[in-house]
């Protein structure tokens, strides 16, 4: 075990038993589309006469077919979801396996060599792989019923436009501050360490005030919420649990509010590009927000400070706000 013909055969559940013509003509797909939804998945389309494909490929094809002959499900629908697919599972598959390896080699064991590893991290996988993947298969439907009530939610409200892509939120950008000089100190271990504590524990705050995290850049991260007092705390006590830390940089966060399109699981818009402006300007331990969701906090539940304006690339002059816990005893306004 651990030559790639075994990896793949474990992993995959079965032998390579096709090439892709032969995968398309037993599913019934056309050679065309087979090859948009494989690149669609991240993977390059293999050479005509190579063996690369399982009775699971043939299966998932087969399957694409027969939604394909629904009326809510065209092909451009299915694209759309296997790049979702793809680019989602690729990084979950990468983030499983790092910490599968880091968890085989931190066992006693005399020096094993990687070929070692690799052996015994496949032999751990297909024994603990049908709990994985009924835990995957949770955590999905888990999100998807989180989705489906937020946009009933927002709906309900007049805030959005489902079928558009259109939601009225609040965004919030949180950004580790002087990262680059700080990544050069570090080794490789460290810096994984590093990162890893900044996402989880902003992960944690985020999810423990109803907020959502849309995607981590390693230094960085992308939130948005539907209330806009959740964006305010989220960012606040982002902020704070950091700047609490003597062993962790500063955390500067931006916040702003309006409205954006949701596409793919990423949000876009003028509020994204404002958040992450007013982040960009913050100083190591605050918060910066914009006029719209300093008019959307209730009045006295924060201290508010308005700020000179100040050119945001992109666009023009803008006022931030620094956002403060009312409970802060104000300070001189930073200019």
């Amino acid at each position: 075990m651990g030559e790639p013909d075994d990896i793949e055969e474990t992993l995959l559940g079965g032998p390579l038993r096709y090439t892709r013509k032969e995968v398309e003509t037993l599913s019934g797909v056309s050679d065309e589309y087979a090859r948009s939804i494989w690149q669609a998945l991240g993977f390059p389309t293999p050479p005509d006469d190579e063996v690369a494909f399982t009775d699971g490929d043939v299966a998932a094809l087969q399957e694409i077919k027969e939604l394909l002959g629904t009326d809510l499900v065209d092909e451009d629908m299915v694209l759309q979801l296997a790049r979702a697919v793809g680019q989602t599972m690729g990084r979950l598959a990468s983030w499983l396996g790092d910490v599968w390896l880091q968890r085989l080699g931190e066992l006693p064991s005399d020096e094993p060599a990687a070929a070692d590893l690799v052996t015994a991290a496949l032999a751990a996988t297909e024994d603990l792989r049908p709990a994985f993947e009924r835990l995957l298969l949770h955590g999905w439907r888990r999100q998807l019923t989180a989705a489906g009530m937020r946009a009933a939610a927002t709906t309900a409200a007049a805030q959005s436009d489902p079928a558009a892509g259109i939601a009225n939120l609040a965004v919030g950008f949180a950004d580790v501050v002087s990262f680059t000089r700080l990544s050069r100190r570090l080794d490789s271990g460290a810096l994984a360490a590093f990162v890893e504590r900044f996402e989880a524990s902003t992960a944690e705050i985020i999810a423990q005030l109803g907020g959502r995290v849309v995607k981590t850049l390693g230094d960085e991260v992308l939130f948005v919420t539907s209330e806009p007092r959740a964006a305010a705390d989220i960012g606040l006590r982002i902020a704070e649990r950091f700047d609490a830390d003597p062993d962790f940089p500063k955390i500067r966060v931006g916040l702003a509010s309006g409205e954006v399109i949701q596409r793919l699981g990423d949000v876009f818009g003028t509020p994204v590009n404002l958040a992450a402006r007013l982040t960009a300007t913050a100083h190591p331990g605050t918060v910066l927000i914009d006029n719209g969701l300093a008019t959307a906090l209730p009045k006295g539940a924060y201290d508010i400070s308005a700020l000179r304006p100040r050119p945001l690339q992109g666009l023009g002059r803008v006022r931030p706000y620094r956002l403060r816990p009312k409970a802060d005893v104000p300070g001189p306004t930073p200019r």
